[in-house]
């Protein structure tokens, strides 16, 4: 499996950070953010959802974008990855000379126009609610469909103008790439399954994916630490085996302490690395360990991989804020 498929997972876990808003934008009902970020720094901002004017431009300001963990791509309610926390917006609808509600041939009119490097873009309805799944099966028992949340369709921009970096960057990727991809998230790179599973159109599941895949790719080439495999916990023995040492613990910690071991003279190499200091009070050998010391390696082998997933994050978000510092987005205006 290539390294963009790798460590997703780790990279998607993070405590959700709500930035500091203008009071009435605090007044809001909040949405649900299907974000998992850290936090950044933040200063008030627009009140767009609740703003007097149905059009309102918002900068997306460096000071106010949140930390994306992974990259952004949402799969009907599950965080595939995801670029969130700009600025709170609520969950009320984007007013659209008073609408809440589309018809089904107003989905394909613009709800929003953003701006990224000087060129203005429009976005759909229809672009925004097939993030949350198929479209058709939106529609309330008279056909109508509710206006996308104003933080749906930053989430939207956001995915967009991700894409469109690495576009410029040249990254793309191939089909197995997305295939991987596709297995490492969902354990499963069967579409047709994973798109009757979040009610999604086949062809639409597989292009945010692929485009999640993308982004995933971008985030790799932009950082510069490197990420480490995500390590793998030790098989637990039989409950009669807990304190039996076994060559395959052994070889399990000397896989993970690297250079700090010294096979040839079946003891550690220095006593100054951290898996020594972690596992100096356990009696190893090249062919002998019991599972506690595997498991006390496992431990430190897991905090070396957060610390680099960590500043993989903060490389990403210091990319990402330069992106959104060049665009804007014009929420309202029914085009029709």
């Amino acid at each position: 499996m290539s390294d963009m498929t790798e460590n997703n997972e780790e990279l998607e876990r993070a405590d959700v950070a709500e930035p500091e808003v203008s009071e009435e934008a605090a007044a809001e009902p909040e949405a649900a953010e299907p974000a998992v970020v850290e936090p950044a720094a933040a200063e008030p901002v627009a009140d767009v959802a609740g703003a007097d004017t149905a059009e309102a431009a918002v900068p997306f300001s460096k000071k106010t974008v949140g930390l994306p963990v992974f990259i952004a791509c949402v799969v009907a309610a599950v965080v595939v990855g995801v670029l969130a926390g700009h600025f709170l917006l609520g969950s009320r609808s984007v007013a659209l000379n008073g609408t809440t509600s589309l018809t089904s041939d107003q989905l394909d009119s613009a709800i929003a126009t953003y701006t990224y490097n000087g060129t203005s873009t429009d976005v759909t309805a229809r672009e925004v609610l097939s993030q949350s799944g198929d479209v058709e099966s939106q529609a309330d028992s008279d056909g109508n469909y509710s206006v996308p949340t104003a933080t749906d369709v930053v989430s939207y921009v956001r995915n967009q103008i991700v894409l469109k970096a690495a576009e410029a960057q040249g990254v793309t990727v191939t089909d197995e790439e997305v295939d991987a991809y596709a297995q490492s998230v969902f354990g499963t790179s069967d579409y047709s399954t994973l798109a009757t599973q979040y009610s999604m159109d086949e062809d639409a599941l597989k292009q945010t994916i692929s485009d999640s895949a993308v982004m995933s790719k971008l985030r790799e080439t932009v950082t510069t630490t490197e990420l480490p495999d995500s390590p793998t916990a030790p098989t637990a023995p039989s409950s009669d085996a807990t304190d039996t040492p076994t060559a395959e613990y052994a070889s399990y910690i000397i896989g993970l302490a690297g250079d700090e071991w010294d096979s040839e003279n079946n003891t550690w190499a220095s006593t100054d690395g951290d898996y020594y200091s972690a596992l100096s009070t356990y009696e190893i050998s090249n062919d002998s360990a019991t599972y506690a010391a595997a498991q006390a390696a496992y431990y430190v082998a897991q905090s070396k991989y957060s610390t680099a997933a960590s500043q993989v994050k903060s490389e990403f978000n210091t990319y990402c804020n330069e992106l959104l510092s060049r665009s804007t987005l014009q929420l309202g205006g029914l085009n029709i």
